[in-house]
């Protein structure tokens, strides 16, 4: 443990001068033009990429939303064709007590 804490209290050496080795260029540790020419072709390809893939997303979301509207309507239609051949059509206008346009016809009939 005392070595321990002496290594810690010690000052490390300084480290040598970043370059490279001998015999190498910097072209040859560097992408250079056609790494940057690369990379940024394809950050565009997958930006457009997924510019087209939200809109797409988007579109199948709406078709949905449209046919199921259509199809709550096509049912609701069948439901009222199927009211008005059993005889049980929508009645009028509500009255105060809320069963239809005879509620306000409460006269003793003769």
């Amino acid at each position: 443990m005392h070595h321990l804490l002496l290594s810690l209290a010690t000052t490390p050496s300084p480290m040598p001068t970043p370059g490279l080795r001998d015999g190498l260029s910097e072209d040859q540790v560097t992408p250079g033009l056609w790494g940057f020419i690369m990379t940024a072709f394809f950050v565009v390809a997958t930006t457009l990429l997924i510019i087209d893939m939200v809109r797409r997303i988007r579109r199948v979301r709406y078709r949905a939303q449209v046919e199921e509207d259509r199809l709550a309507a096509a049912a609701a239609a069948d439901v009222d064709a199927a009211d008005e051949h059993d005889g049980l059509a929508a009645p009028g206008p509500v009255g105060p007590e809320g069963t239809g346009s005879n509620a306000l016809d409460h006269r003793p009939r003769d």
